[in-house]
């Protein structure tokens, strides 16, 4: 029989910690870090698939005449990354005959992806394999989630705990940068090439990410692997639980996005209505609501270390809640481009500064023995409402107008600060997550 014991986190006071150091100073440390540059180049590699299978197969698709029906069943694809918690368990017990633990997983993940992208170079050749084309994309999600499991695991083994908050900015920029690549400049090159040579140079892309995977550090602290299948999918869990509130922490994770995920659900479809043309709509949006993404994840990971991790939690989940009010403004304005791209810098960079922060939470709740499983289902969780917002946004949207859905998103935040304050009181610099292993007696 299973015992939980569980210690009360040790909560920093708001003076407690030496100063960090400046914005600049943390991206030259990450530089001239062998850690951090690995887990940031990493990323690249993680995020890469992300923007072939969830934009550029599907523009594809549409291009060549495929009935919508069918491109809509290539949004299966993206199932592998919401479930990837199911086979993380094999990561943390099982080990591969070469390299690290972790860094062997990403080898052999980014090897099948290479292979996976000249199958896709080989089924562009016209007349397009369709159902082929589907079939490669599935494969390529499973093999960039197994891999998103063994990076997001190697990060919690090998960083310190004064890197996190580095580490999370840096992997926003080459994130961010690989899934424009796949997604957004794969679409435009293919336009002039083809997709044949498209796929071949994304494929090409890992190369030079095996190189990284060969080279990268091995963590410090050299972890035994659970015993068995049994413990690698139980303990983990029990073992999370083990800590001073967990209950209140699981659900944080769901709820924290909540009031991004209402606001960004139907953004396409409120400018449409809104009267905007194609180009707002489109390439103008997406270009400012990146680069407000990309900075402000850099800076909500940055000013987390900075500022300490509790405080940062607790700023930037109001401001991610009040910024929806750009959008009310919107819809009241009409078509007001500065209104627009005013709107969608503010509410992008402060969602940014929500997710700079959350993801440092989310290091920092992993424990280092169960890194693969525990980080695979606290990032599962975090985007489920994500998956569910989209209906419920509709129907609002249509009962209220969207001026006032928007408004009403501002206190869809307040339930997820509720469960803030119950394990990080405001005031709390930073918070120690602790558990002691489970024993059975």
């Amino acid at each position: 029989m299973l015992r939980r014991v569980s210690t009360t986190p040790a909560l920093a006071t708001a003076d407690d910690g030496p100063r960090q150091p400046g914005t600049w100073a943390s991206l030259r440390a990450a530089a001239l870090n062998p850690r951090l540059r690995s887990v940031a180049l990493l990323q690249f590699s993680s995020s890469l698939p992300l923007g072939l299978v969830w934009i550029a197969i599907p523009a594809w698709m549409a291009r060549i005449g495929v009935d919508i029906r069918v491109i809509g069943l290539f949004g299966l694809a993206q199932l592998p990354w919401t479930t990837k918690f199911l086979w993380s368990p094999l990561v943390d017990r099982f080990s591969l005959p070469f390299l690290g633990r972790k860094r062997s997983w990403i080898l052999l993940s980014q090897l099948l992806l290479i292979a996976l992208g000249f199958g896709l170079a080989q089924a562009a050749h016209a007349p397009v394999a369709v159902a082929l084309v589907g079939a490669l994309s599935l494969a390529t999600a499973f093999a960039s989630a197994t891999q998103d499991i063994a990076i997001d695991a190697y990060a919690v083994e090998v960083l310190e705990r004064s890197e996190h908050g580095t580490a999370v900015a840096a992997r926003a920029v080459f994130g961010r940068t690989a899934m424009l690549l796949s997604g957004g400049v794969a679409i435009t090159v293919a336009a002039t090439m083809s997709w044949h040579w498209v796929h071949v140079a994304l494929a090409l892309c890992y190369i030079p990410m095996l190189l990284v995977t060969w080279l990268a550090p091995e963590p410090r602290e050299r972890l035994s692997a659970p015993s068995s299948l049994r413990d690698a999918i139980w303990e983990p869990f029990v073992g999370f639980l083990a800590q001073h509130r967990a209950l209140e922490i699981l659900a944080f994770v769901v709820l924290f996005k909540l009031t991004d995920n209402l606001t960004q659900s139907l953004l396409r479809p409120f400018f449409v209505q809104i009267g905007f043309d194609d180009w707002d709509v489109g390439v103008g949006t997406m270009a400012v609501g990146t680069v407000a993404m990309v900075l402000g994840t850099m800076a909500g990971g940055l000013l987390s270390q900075r500022w300490g991790l509790g405080r940062a939690l607790w700023i930037f989940g109001i401001l991610q809640m009040l910024s929806n009010l750009g959008y009310a403004v919107v819809a009241e304005l009409g078509t007001n481009r500065v209104a627009l791209y005013g709107a969608q810098a503010l509410e992008m960079g402060c969602s940014g500064l929500g997710t700079g922060a959350f993801s440092v939470l989310l290091l920092r709740l992993t424990q280092k023995r169960f890194s693969a499983t525990q980080y695979a289902l606290l990032s599962s969780l975090m985007a489920l409402t994500r998956a569910l917002t989209g209906p419920l946004a509709g129907v609002l949207a249509a009962a209220l107008g969207w001026r006032d859905f928007f408004i009403l998103t501002v206190p869809t935040g307040l339930p997820a600060l509720l469960l803030l304050r119950r394990f990080v009181p405001w005031g709390v610099r930073d918070p120690q997550f602790s558990a002691e292993r489970p024993t059975s007696g």
